[in-house]
């Protein structure tokens, strides 16, 4: 089944809002209307830029192994460090601190997990680079062990150090890839599977939703903090899932399920939820809601929990609360927060954490809306270099205490998704600006180095391991998706590929068209509105085969250049999803620039 990732068709739900059907509809490559020399040309840029972004890749790499891990040459030394300080040339264990913003109960004997080594695997598959590879499974089957004295953030383990053994297992069994030379007799899921029995004892509440904290080796410590986040136990269900069905132990799918569906009850009668909540008592701590930190993955989870393993439960809550994000978040391309009470807003930001969204979108079918979003974000990278963490959208100000760039994927990803929908080359060159400030502002000798103010570019001593899982890895399939083509992945929210198989369904989503164009399983045509907005269809394709039933908003007006380019606001037409005035920006493109 091609739902996922399939790089000849890029898959997607027009028809997504059916109470009890998908329809899945393929955005195909327009390439054959492309002149060959301008083909010729993209094709060129993207070996050029592959290869920058792999000699990246390499600086933070290379350097994480020489000062953070470090080992010899034959992986001797038994130090696991968790991340680079890339500025000292030295490392920090910071698997402790993750989630930790007051830096509570960190511990004094703690050596680190390799937690780089770890995000890196995925990573170094699809770099190609078996070697290295195999040594680092090696390495990690020989000397990591989970039963250390450390309190952990539940969430940031799940998705860094669980999911990153999870993928790299099956990429290491599936035959197709033969990264593995030696023999393998799946260590890394018997250390995954360690792990998983480590997180079961936070699921022990009364409402069966976990605590956000544990302890490796004690469990869950006396008198631990109660609160937790939306994102951070709605989030589990992909990598606990995937752990279930390679080992036969029902015992961590249904934990996490279990959660998930008891956070799903915990909502408003908006179909919305709110950022924190108490796991004891089950009550919500912070109404205010949107789809940025505290809840992005949530929402992603729950879509691709649905294409990984065919549950009609994922679809019919991703169904309900992505249909209320659209009708109380959204306002033209940006969300803002709200009130999961009543619906109404509360704080008007952009978060780097926003800029997955459209990378979302897409997966659902929503493009324009997708495209329209990602220019905004993009917008944000051009003004600052890099995107700030969070920016007042109603007072056109970066927040006071939070301007700072930790190296986040979430851009690169969604401009990842979009070009392999899309095939614009204009992504491409989105792309290659973010390589280029990448390398300008972040670089130093011992690798890449976080931004701690984005109006001055002063740096902070942390390369972060999702550098290596996320933003390298996304950067790179823009430019060369040769790995996953013609394969079914998805990919967990720190980037780790989980292939699509069909005996992890339950019942199979519903059957697709390989076409640009949506039917019911009897063949016949099923007029659905716009995913985005229920009333309107995307412009960018039409409805039917017969040229009579295109459909377009009827507001639409398009740009004068098809790859919207311009010198003034004359020359930029009217948007097909929120039927503003589009503007010409500074470098010479059409978007929708102005947030309000």
């Amino acid at each position: 089944m091609h739902i996922a990732i399939d790089f000849i068709s890029f898959s997607c739900s027009l028809a997504m809002f059916r109470p009890k059907h998908v329809f899945i509809c393929f955005l195909i490559s327009f390439a054959f209307f492309i002149d060959p020399s301008s083909q010729h040309v993209d094709d060129v840029k993207k070996q050029q830029m592959r290869e920058k972004v792999r000699e990246m890749f390499y600086h933070a790499y290379d350097n994480y192994m020489t000062y953070a891990f470090p080992v010899s040459v034959n992986y001797v030394n038994l130090s696991c460090h968790d991340e680079l300080k890339p500025i000292t040339k030295s490392f920090t264990d910071s698997l402790s601190e993750l989630g930790n913003l007051k830096l509570e109960h960190l511990p004094t004997g703690y050596n680190g997990s390799a937690v780089t080594l770890v995000e890196s695997l995925s990573s170094l598959a699809i770099l190609g680079n078996k070697t290295e590879f195999e040594k680092g499974v090696l390495w990690l089957s020989e000397n990591l062990k989970f039963d250390v004295d450390v309190r952990v953030n539940l969430f940031e383990c799940n998705i860094r150090l669980l999911g990153g053994l999870i993928s790299a297992h099956l990429l290491a069994i599936d035959p197709t890839n033969r990264l593995i030379q030696g023999s393998y007799d799946n260590q890394l899921l018997r250390l995954a599977e360690d792990l998983g029995k480590r997180f079961l004892p936070a699921f022990e509440t009364p409402t069966r939703i976990p605590y956000a904290w544990i302890n490796f080796k004690k469990g869950v410590m006396e008198n631990e903090t109660t609160e937790t986040s939306t994102s951070g136990c709605g989030s589990l269900i992909l990598e606990m899932g995937a752990l279930s069905r390679l080992t036969g132990d029902p015992r961590f799918e249904s934990a996490a399920l279990r959660a998930l569906r008891q956070l799903w009850r915990m909502r408003s009668s908006l179909d919305l939820l709110g950022t924190t909540l108490d796991v004891v008592t089950g009550e919500w701590l912070e109404y205010s809601s949107g789809i940025g930190a505290g809840v992005d993955s949530f929402y992603e989870y729950l879509m691709k929990a649905y294409i990984l393993f065919g549950k009609e439960d994922y679809w019919q809550m991703f169904r309900s609360a992505y249909l209320a994000s659209q009708k109380y978040f959204r306002y033209g391309p940006w969300y803002h927060e709200a009130n999961m009470w009543s619906g109404k807003p509360t704080y008007w930001q952009l978060t780097s954490l926003q800029a997955f969204w459209p990378g979302l979108q897409v997966l659902v079918g929503d493009v324009a809306a997708a495209n329209s979003s990602h220019r905004e974000f993009f917008h944000a990278w051009e003004k600052f270099g890099v995107i700030p963490e969070r920016y007042l959208l109603d007072h056109q100000m970066i927040h006071p205490t939070e301007r700072y760039y930790p190296l986040r994927p979430e851009l690169a990803e969604s401009t990842f998704y979009l070009y392999q929908a899309t095939k614009d080359p204009w992504y491409l060159d989105v792309g290659e600006a973010m390589v280029k400030s990448l390398n300008r502002y972040t670089k130093v000798a011992g690798g890449f180095a976080s931004v701690r103010d984005v109006t001055t570019m002063q740096l902070e001593d942390h390369q972060h391991s999702f550098f290596l899982a996320e933003t390298c890895k996304y950067l790179y399939l823009l430019f060369d998706d040769s790995f996953v083509a013609k394969r079914n992945y998805i990919f967990t929210t720190e980037g780790h590929p989980i292939q699509v198989m069909s005996s992890w369904h339950e019942k199979l989503p519903e059957s697709y068209f390989s076409g640009n164009w949506t039917f019911s399983k009897s063949g016949e045509w099923e007029s659905g509105a716009s995913a985005l907005s229920m009333k309107v269809c995307p412009s960018v394709a039409p409805n039917s085969r017969l040229r009579e039933q295109h459909r377009e908003s009827v507001c639409h007006v398009p740009d004068q250049k098809i790859d919207h380019k311009c010198w003034s606001n004359r020359e930029c037409g009217v948007d097909a999803t929120t039927c503003r005035q589009r503007s010409c920006s500074e470098v010479g493109f059409c978007g929708l620039w102005n947030p309000l």
